[in-house]
């Protein structure tokens, strides 16, 4: 009986070492699963799905906004659709995402688009959860407001209401430098010029590009300053870890910058809202800061 009860003891324990092994050697094969769904596709994987989805602004014009015939346009659209032809030899192979300045990350981690292009500015926050290549652009922060109530230094934001875009650099900045400000957050870009409109609040912060081509269009509003926070650059970002894309965005921004082509973008699509004087403060060429 006693060597029953030994032999017995001895396979429960064989059974209970090797149920471990089992789920240690599941645990660790989900762990790398994981780790690899983080990485985002791989250019094959583009190239079998035969479009790449690009994700960028339909409320942000002249960077990303989607016209009266429904199709997506401005500066940042440009630059895609280039890297689409480069890619998959057709730029009519991009498939365009829409998203807003709080989704951008979580677009990309999910897979629900291969690289962001919606005027993403580079944070050393952001990067802990993608991965940017190298800059095409510049931008500075800038404060609209109305002309009967205007804002011409960052001292005057103290104790007032600023509209702002949920996810911005704007957002981040004033929360962590300006805690006296009252932020007045939307999730769209429309809804903060809409809010100034309105008498939400008192001034929008945003980036100075954006901020100086929609006071150009509505009388009665200027940017009273017109650079604040420092210069940042904008980038494309990939899903944190997608080494292959990445490194392909960067030899493709090194390309085009043989040709000039961020400055051609600029003349197709800013020049109209900016003029020719502003293209050096606003085009980064060949994926280098000068």
């Amino acid at each position: 009986m006693k060597n029953v009860k030994k032999i017995l003891t001895t396979l429960l324990a064989a059974t209970f070492i090797v149920g471990g092994l089992v789920g240690c050697s599941a645990s660790k094969t989900a762990s790398t699963e994981n780790k690899k769904e983080t990485t985002g596709s791989s250019i094959e994987e583009i190239k079998k799905r035969g479009t790449i989805k690009i994700g960028v602004f339909s409320d942000k014009p002249p960077f990303g906004y989607v016209d009266s015939n429904g199709k997506s346009q401005g500066f940042d659209v440009h630059i895609a659709r280039r890297f689409a032809k480069d890619l998959l030899g057709d730029e009519s192979k991009v498939e365009f995402v829409l998203v807003d300045a709080a989704s951008r990350v979580a677009y990309l981690q999910s897979k629900k688009v291969d690289i962001i292009m919606a005027n993403f500015t580079v944070t050393d926050e952001r990067k802990q959860k993608v991965d940017f290549a190298n800059p095409y652009m510049k931008v500075s922060l800038g404060v609209v407001s109305p002309d009967s109530a205007k804002i011409t230094s960052v001292d005057q934001l103290k104790g007032k209401k600023i509209i702002v875009a949920k996810g911005t650099t704007a957002e981040t900045y004033l929360t962590k430098n300006m805690p006296e400000v009252e932020l007045v957050k939307y999730d769209q870009y429309s809804e903060i010029f809409e809010a100034l409109k309105d008498k939400r609040g008192d001034a929008i912060a945003n980036d100075n590009t954006e901020v100086l081509a929609w006071a150009q269009k509505n009388p009665g509003f200027s940017v009273g300053v017109p650079k604040f926070g420092g210069e940042d650059t904008i980038a494309p970002a990939v899903a944190k870890g997608n080494k292959e894309l990445l490194e392909w965005i960067n030899k493709e921004l090194e390309t085009l910058g043989k040709e000039n082509f961020v400055h051609k973008a600029y003349d197709e699509t800013l020049k109209n809202t900016y003029g020719e004087a502003s293209k050096e403060d606003i085009v980064i060429e060949g994926g280098k800061l000068q």
